[in-house]
């Protein structure tokens, strides 16, 4: 068992390079690998305990949305806040409400049951939009808000889908109850996780550990820490677990870097482990046999559901018809609707196994169909720049102690107004110092004399307080010309420091 574990880990790392050339999420190549590995495929390994599987997503789950949170940055977070949270709240329920009442109405399903079907693939899957935007240049705000929404709406989905599921088996007496859980579990989360990642952020920065690998190990509690006091107080866990993320990733604290490293490889293996369980947990002879059923949900949320929610939330924000649009078909389905759809099995509902062959359909669909138009979908609206160039290289600053200074890693574009200057010439703070440049997939060791060239990744050391100015110099349209004549004419402190780095 264990060898046939480690080999479908070793082939789900491979099968990475096909899904990226296909520009198709992983997730599809890892739930195909677990049917074929499962007891309908080869039956190599055999899996159907709906009850484990629930446990084992949680704990998957609660990683991936406390690293989405941690790389959600309050800068974006900043431009784009009223739609994306528009998006992720009010939007998860329009869809929800959408897809179920069309399919009580298509398919004559019992309205809660209707209901149920609608909330758990109501949120768009912040793994997916991650990979697919990763080094893409999308004109406007409809990046920023694509990945906003989509590393917080889950929690919306969870809360409405336990809603749901309470209600089916008649634990909450009412609509009103209904409605009243809700913003209890949205208003404790928040508060819980908020009030954990201030107290994280204190321990972080008084504990002077030994060896850094307790970093993790503590980072590991904070998350579990946080999900299990939101749970204890009625609130909801997976929404505590996000906003502590934020609130740390938007937060300066000793290891800082180690952390987002840490974080995001956990993240990884639980997106990949996750997928592999549940592509175990699926019977494709059974899954097959709800496909109308599934295709009709599909078609309904993405060229119904999801439209109707993005043009109603974002109506009165200035946001162009073509980025309405393309927001409209990017909100991809993943991770969490099918962990969603766990949650019907394991609470032993009469039709649990029709709801997960139904939601596992519709994922599948939504993954293969809009995964890979995404580029497209961005060229035909016309939001399209063109890919950005990965480095091969990079330079990290771990410390171990609190402090003051980061490392910036910034593109030249070719009309900065940095493209064609010398290192001592571009204008930066005195104390910003440029350490490394990768060009051309080799990676330089700069000097004062060292010229710019459009293309160029610089890595930067710069302080915190520093960091607006450094981009201003490097950005299309900044200062950094006048702050460079200034230089030349005045002080030579800047320029010694920069003819000193070896």
């Amino acid at each position: 068992m264990v060898l046939l574990i480690g080999l479908l880990l070793l082939l789900a790392t491979f099968s990475t390079k096909i899904a990226a050339r296909l520009s198709v999420p992983g997730l599809v190549v890892f739930l195909s690998l677990g049917m074929l590995f499962g007891s309908d495929g080869l039956g190599l390994i055999h899996f159907d305990n709906p009850v484990l599987a629930q446990t084992f997503a949680n704990i998957c789950l609660l990683f991936i949305l406390f690293e989405g949170g941690m790389r959600t940055k309050k800068e974006v977070l900043r431009e784009v806040l009223v739609p994306s949270m528009l998006l992720a709240t009010v939007g998860v329920i329009i869809t929800a409400l959408v897809v179920g009442l069309s399919i009580h109405w298509l398919l004559g399903l019992a309205l809660p049951y209707a209901l149920l079907i609608g909330a758990i693939p109501s949120s768009t899957d912040a793994a997916a939009v991650f990979a697919l935007l990763k080094n893409k240049q999308l004109k406007g705000r409809v990046r920023g808000t694509l990945e906003s929404e989509s590393a917080s709406n889950d929690p919306m989905a969870i809360i409405l889908t336990t809603a749901m599921i309470q209600y089916i088996q008649g634990q909450l007496g009412s609509p009103g109850l209904l409605v009243l859980n809700l913003v209890l579990q949205l208003v404790i989360g928040a508060v819980v996780g908020f009030l954990t990642a201030k107290a994280a952020v204190i321990l972080f920065n008084k504990l002077r550990l030994e060896a850094q690998s307790f970093y993790y190990v503590l980072a590991l509690g904070v998350a579990l820490i946080s999900f299990g006091l939101a749970d204890l107080v009625w609130g909801n866990g997976f929404l505590a677990v996000f906003v502590t993320g934020v609130v740390l990733g938007n937060s300066r604290f000793v290891f800082k870097r180690g952390i987002d490293l840490f974080t995001e490889g956990i993240s990884t293996f639980c997106h990949v482990a996750l997928f592999l369980m549940l592509g175990l947990l699926v019977y494709p002879s059974e899954a097959i046999m709800v496909w109308q059923e599934g295709l009709i949900v599909s078609l309904v949320l993405m060229f119904v559901a999801r439209p109707i929610a993005v043009f109603l939330t974002i109506a009165f924000n200035k946001y162009p018809l073509r980025e309405r649009i393309f927001l409209s078909w990017a909100g991809i389905k993943g991770s969490v609707p099918i962990v969603l759809a766990t949650y019907p099995l394991a609470a032993g509902l009469e039709q649990g196994a029709y709801i997960f062959n139904i939601v596992f359909f519709v994922v599948l669909i939504s993954t293969i169909l809009q995964g890979s138009t995404i580029d497209w979908s961005a060229k035909k609206t016309n939001l399209y720049i063109g890919t950005r160039q990965n480095s091969p290289h990079s330079l990290e600053l771990i410390s171990l102690e609190k402090s003051q200074v980061e490392l910036m890693e910034c593109d030249v574009g070719k009309h900065s107004p940095a493209a064609g200057k010398k290192v001592m010439d571009l204008g930066l703070p005195k104390h910003a110092l440029v350490v490394g440049i990768v060009r051309n997939n080799d990676i330089i060791t700069p000097r004062g004399a060292t010229r710019i060239q459009a293309g160029d990744i610089l890595f930067i050391l710069v302080r915190y307080m520093d960091k607006a100015a450094v981009l201003q110099c490097l950005e299309e349209g900044g200062p950094g010309a006048a702050v460079a004549r200034q230089t030349e004419t005045g002080s030579n402190s800047e320029k010694a420091l920069f003819e000193n780095v070896v």
